[in-house]
């Protein structure tokens, strides 16, 4: 390995590059540059070298091979190789957890369980996937064979958020890994760090040199990774913004694409809900990871019978939450992960003050040098106003009443986004008739945020396509074999063989 060996997350200036092949490539003279900034503290831990296309494709190459190398392996040494990198990332997950905290202002405690609870998925896939790539016989077609074959991609391009970088990284890539891909990964500008110490550790763990590759820097790195013809499959997570951009690239070369953009998660709570849970589970999906999580539930449904109970429960419960230090397991929010982002926050909270009537907080946190705001709750808001509509991707909370089952759902179903949503009622039956009627791609009844890898978790309009499970569809392909069984029979078509010289 070149220049850093190690990466580390300490306050000084350090160049930060890509990893191709097992090692940090050079920097290349005149190429692009961004400062990596603490979001807590604002201070420089170093500078990012963004990719050039040829470094990209480099990588594309260098994952190729490998992944050739990766697919002839017995499919239980690839299980044995994969289930040995996570261990190594669960020994090392404090490690890699500062790292996230650093450079985004993930929390610590949260940034651990990332880690450690990332590594059961590529478990997971270290079993399933040769159970993916199994062969099916099917014969309609009398003496006939049909196979259905699963096969790799070959190598898939993720391009990741800055929002729970290990997280997002791990999951998609012990998916890819697990079908027998090689992954080419384009983390965030603002959170390169533990992308490169984890490929690190893929390394160590035995995988070969090239299939995991870390390309850094900004768009437009990203966009010769999707413009790449050698990348078969493309995850992405991030803005709608750039996910449409994402999937016209890829529709122009007619590559597979999943797409897990924004979200506006309503939390419809029925006037029979148990009232502490829902709440406690709303102030925590709003504040979580400062509110920069896609399916946060941001958008409070309340029954107009318990509307007035039910806000000054939440009010009660957010004035007990603690912003500060991410490097504190005491903190409950820590900063968001870059000035853009602020900015975008309080724009949107400032509109909403001429919309909706703000009950707490609405500024950015004084006293703290980095980019921390204040958990904020709007009460009495109006389906058309713009916090009702756009994600804000902070701890802001809009509660709006609801006197119906009709008027929630219609509320609920009012957003441009379809990722998520939440049912709160004490009758089974009316979560599940009103879960068929949301139009989100995951429901959570009585529960919030609980997966399971065996399912995919789904989107639809605005917030794009699927992951976890879901991304099986996109990491692998199917090819048709059609065999005779009859050693005499060519198939239906002419038999040239028959006729004469002269016929």
């Amino acid at each position: 390995m070149t220049q850093m060996d190690r990466v580390d997350a300490a306050p000084g200036h350090r160049d930060y590059t890509s990893f191709i092949d097992g090692a940090y490539v050079a920097v290349e003279p005149g190429g692009e540059t961004i400062s990596l900034v603490d979001p807590a503290t604002l201070v420089v831990l170093g500078t990012v070298h963004g990719a050039s296309a040829d470094v990209v494709d480099s990588a594309v190459r260098s994952g190729a091979a490998a992944q050739r190398t990766w697919i002839a392996l017995a499919p239980g040494e690839r299980t044995r190789r994969l289930t040995r990198w996570a261990a190594l990332l669960r020994q090392h997950a404090d490690e890699i957890a500062a790292l996230d905290v650093a450079t985004v202002g993930r929390l610590r405690r949260e940034a651990v369980d990332d880690v450690v609870k990332s590594t059961g998925q590529i478990e997971f896939w270290a079993h399933e996937g040769p159970q993916l790539l199994r062969r099916s016989e099917r014969s309609h077609v009398p003496d006939h064979l049909f196979l259905t074959c699963p096969e790799p991609v070959g190598v898939c391009g993720l391009l990741l958020p800055g929002n729970v970088p290990s997280r997002m990284l791990l999951v998609h890539s012990a998916v890819a890994l697990g079908a027998g891909n090689a992954v080419v990964v384009k983390p965030s500008d603002l959170s390169p760090t533990s992308a490169s110490r984890i490929a690190e550790l893929a390394i160590e763990a035995g995988l070969p040199p090239g299939l995991f590759n870390v390309v850094t820097g900004s768009a437009a790195t990203g966009t010769a990774l999707v413009a790449h013809e050698g990348v078969g499959g493309l995850s992405f997570t991030g803005s709608t913004a750039t996910g449409r951009v994402v999937a016209a690239a890829a529709a122009s070369r007619f590559a597979k694409v999943a797409l897990e953009l924004g979200g506006k998660a309503p939390q419809i709570v029925f006037d029979d809900a148990p009232i502490e849970a829902a709440c406690e589970a709303i102030v925590w999906s709003v504040c979580s990871n400062a509110g920069q999580i896609c399916t946060a539930g941001t958008r409070a449904l309340v029954h107009e019978d318990v509307y007035e109970q039910v806000l000054q429960r939440l009010l009660e419960m957010v004035r007990l939450v603690r912003v500060g230090d991410p490097h504190d397991d005491a903190t409950d929010v820590g900063p968001l992960s870059s000035r853009r982002g602020l900015d975008k926050v309080a724009e949107l909270v400032d509109s909403g003050r001429a919309e909706a009537r703000l009950v707490h907080g609405g500024r950015p946190v004084e006293g703290l040098p980095g980019y921390f705001f204040e958990p904020t709750i709007f009460a009495d808001v109006p389906p058309d106003a713009r916090i009702f509509q756009e994600e804000v991707f902070g701890p802001v909370l809009c509660v709006t009443p609801f006197r119906d089952e009709e008027h929630a759902l219609e509320l609920a179903n009012d957003a441009s986004y379809a990722l998520a949503s939440n049912v709160w009622t004490a009758d089974l039956r009316r979560a599940l008739r009103v879960a068929d009627r949301i139009e989100t791609g995951t429901v959570w009844c009585g529960t919030s945020r609980l997966g399971d890898p065996h399912m995919p978790l789904r989107a639809g309009r605005k917030s794009g396509g699927s992951h976890a499970r879901g991304l099986v569809d996109v990491f692998t392909q199917e090819k048709l074999v059609i065999a005779s069984l009859r050693s005499d029979a060519v198939g239906p078509h002419w038999s040239l063989g028959s006729r004469g010289a002269g016929s």
